[in-house]
């Protein structure tokens, strides 16, 4: 009896760990043997390599074997794809960078998994499918198609505003027969028939930037450059010419104020002439003798200034008026009476 009870109390020593590592063995499995899917993801369950079963695409909680079988999880959402710019020569022989954009899903994910494996291989077939269309759909239009929208109407105001030069205007005034759009939509479709047998859709695809490439590019900016520099010089040239117009038309008009001015002036002093000849002859005619006493006397204060010395004889006329003495009274009367008779008669 003894002998019972210790080994009873011998393997109640191990049953607590052991149940414990049956509890965790039992956890790990349990855990090992569930997966979870939310709305934005989608799986295949993989055995030894092999896909089975349909694909898991609705949200929630899903069964595997446990360390069999494992799970090989896909986006569902859209997918961005963007390539490196390639130089593309288009139908007039000139090289362009054409730098496109494209969106996808995943729409099959056991095609996915059996042909592209990953989104990582998804893009590299996308990179060979999608470069290959745009090159070949760019490479059979005109640059005007490919810069243009079918619809656009190109105006001076544009012209001017683009700063082109002369070659490039004449590739934008160009009639266009499909346009950039028509163009873009022809490459999505001819892409898209492509896309199926890898499990994808290709939802959209764009074109991001078009440039020329680096040696057409400089040999542009240098036809602009002087295409701006003729431009600012017959803008120069127009300007000089307006400035020399006005230049001419302010000095015709100067000349003709100041040829009015001075017609002006001399009618004015003219004028004032007549009125000081008139004044002096009604003043000589009406005492002569007076008047030219009073010129005299004007003449000896303008000529006779201080420090001014003047040689004259003592009978020159210019002093009989210092030499003469003032006549009598009775002279006096006598000259008024003799004029009086004057006036009477």
């Amino acid at each position: 009896m003894s002998i019972s009870f210790r080994r009873f109390s011998g393997f109640r020593q191990y049953l607590i760990p052991l149940t414990i590592v049956l509890l965790v063995v039992v956890a790990v499995v349990a855990r090992a043997s569930v997966f979870t899917i939310d709305e934005a993801t989608q799986a295949i369950v993989v055995q030894f390599g092999a896909p089975v079963g349909d694909p898991v695409t609705e949200p929630g909680l899903h069964y595997r074997i446990p360390f069999i079988q494992e799970v090989r999880k896909f986006d569902k959402r859209l997918l961005s794809w963007d390539g490196d710019p390639n130089q593309v020569p288009t139908v007039e022989e000139q090289f362009i960078s054409v730098d496109t954009t494209a969106r996808w899903k995943i729409v099959d994910p056991l095609k996915f998994l059996q042909s592209v494996q990953d989104e990582a291989g998804a893009r590299n077939r996308l990179n060979d499918i999608l470069d290959s269309v745009v090159r070949d759909k760019i490479a059979s239009s005109p640059l005007v198609n490919i810069v243009r929208s079918k619809d656009w109407e190109v105006t001076e105001e544009d012209l001017q505003r683009t700063m082109t030069g002369e070659r490039e205007e004449e590739i934008l005034l160009q009639k266009v027969e499909t346009g950039r759009g028509e163009m873009v939509r022809d490459i999505l479709k001819t892409a898209q028939q492509q896309m199926p047998q890898y499990g994808i859709e290709l939802v959209d695809i764009q074109i991001k930037r078009l440039d020329y490439v680096e040696s057409v590019q400089q040999q542009v900016f240098e036809r602009m450059i002087a295409e701006r520099q003729r431009i600012a010089e017959q803008f120069r040239s127009e300007g000089q010419g307006r400035a020399s117009e006005i230049e001419g038309e302010t000095e015709r008009m100067l000349a003709e104020i100041e040829s009015e001015a001075q017609k002006e002036a001399e009618i004015i002093r003219g004028e004032a002439d007549a009125e000081v000849t008139r004044i002096y002859s009604e003043a000589f005619g009406s005492d002569p003798e007076f008047y030219s006493f009073l010129r005299t006397l004007e003449s000896y204060s303008e000529s006779l200034g201080e420090g001014v010395t003047a040689i004259l004889s003592s009978d020159s006329d210019y002093f009989r008026y210092l030499k003469s003495e003032a006549p009598a009274p009775d002279a006096d009367q006598n000259l008024k009476e003799k004029e009086t008779d004057k006036q009477e008669n």
